[in-house]
């Protein structure tokens, strides 16, 4: 949510009167006053201000173990430690950490360890060959023992426990390949506090989909099928048993997802008319353009105009022509492929810009889009 700037417009010129009127100022505000009008210009060279550091939110930490969790080899989980084995900052199931690689790239991975152990945090990276380059840059560069540098973590799929924030009765999680790295953490969860929950776990082949091992421990609670074998999953299916009565799902259910868009669309549209069913997700890659109109966007140090179609992000259309443009989520929630307009008006469709930002003209190139025909980006 942005929050709004609230400047403060009252000026204190006198003390207040006395709490019960019987003094027009109240004595001891008034002696008060006095009191630190005299102090303190003999106090001020004593105890001078200094600027203090900027905080940047990084955290540098160390690579102190790497393992290979899935059977075609292209899963790592990567555990970071802090370098003198201090505590870590506090997180809770659903939360990821911005990863800044060596190359200047930055990536988002969710955390998939134990919330309870302070000491480490672990994530897991999927090789993409035809990617943006981050995961590749993780698998053939980082060795353990090298130093990296982190921001967060944050959260924006935060787990709801029933009767403590949701509604729901029991939980469904539904997770597709390496979209078991936020769920692992709130499976632990689930299965401390007692829930009802159960859970079914897709990927293209039983070789791609990781951590099957570690998810042995919850026996027939979660279902594992492949499209290899048994070819893309019904929604019914996602969603687990089925109610005799109605045929559909059972009213009272949570349903927590991760995995690729398409699946993810059509879960929501399957869930349309079921206000009764809580549907929580997130993506790995960017959402669909809605109501999208095509604009120019001009890069101000080049004069070079782009062309950023109706159903495409201006940082997609950007990274054509610019491929080391910074970028991380593609949601709007991170902020790292923020710019400042030098010229056009804004259609603001992130979630992380606060007023100030956006009187200042910063601009975040993921979601947003233009008000018009044209935008120049300092770039």
């Amino acid at each position: 949510m942005n929050q709004r700037a609230h400047p403060h417009s009252t000026e204190m010129t006198a003390p207040p009167p006395h709490l019960y009127g019987r003094w027009r100022h109240d004595p001891f505000l008034t002696v008060g006053t006095v009191m630190a009008k005299m102090w303190w210009p003999f106090w001020r060279p004593l105890a001078p201000l200094h600027p203090t550091p900027a905080d940047d939110g990084v955290s540098n930490l160390q690579l102190i173990d790497r393992e290979v969790v899935a059977a075609d080899e292209n899963v790592v989980a990567l555990t970071l430690a802090a370098p003198d084995g201090g505590i870590l900052a506090r997180w809770h199931p659903g939360a990821h950490l911005d990863l800044l690689l060596p190359s200047g790239r930055m990536r988002e991975y969710s955390l998939c360890g134990d919330p309870a152990d302070r000491h480490t945090y672990r994530i897991a990276v999927r090789r993409i060959p035809d990617g943006g380059g981050g995961s590749i840059e993780v698998h053939d560069d980082l060795r353990v023992g090298d130093p990296v540098s982190i921001k967060g973590p944050r959260n924006a799929f935060p787990l709801a426990i029933p009767g403590h924030g949701s509604h729901a009765r029991s939980i469904r999680f539904i997770a597709a390949g390496i979209g078991i790295t936020p769920i692992l953490p709130m499976l632990a969860a689930a299965d401390r506090f007692g829930l009802d929950w159960s859970m079914i776990y897709t990927g293209r082949t039983i070789e791609s989909i990781p951590f099957q091992d570690e998810l042995a421990r919850y026996d027939d609670r979660i279902t594992i099928r492949t499209d290899a074998e048994h070819g893309l999953p019904a929604m019914e299916e996602l969603l687990g048993p089925i109610d005799p009565e109605t045929g559909r799902a059972p009213g009272g259910l949570a349903v927590y997802c991760c995995g690729p868009v398409p699946m993810l669309e059509r879960l929501r549209r399957h869930l349309a008319d079921r206000p009764d069913i809580e549907l929580h997700y997130e993506r790995f890659s960017p959402p669909p353009v809605e109501d999208g109109k095509p604009f120019t966007v001009t890069l101000a140090s080049t004069g070079q105009e782009i062309a950023v179609a109706a159903d495409e992000t201006a940082l997609a259309a950007i990274r054509k022509v610019l491929p080391s443009v910074p970028y991380s989520c593609q949601q709007g929630f991170c902020g790292t492929c923020k710019v400042r307009m030098l010229s056009g008006a804004p259609d603001h469709r992130d979630n992380i810009l606060t007023e100030p930002e956006r009187a200042q003209d910063m601009f975040l190139t993921c979601v947003s889009r233009a008000n018009g025909d044209r935008l120049t980006l300092d770039i």
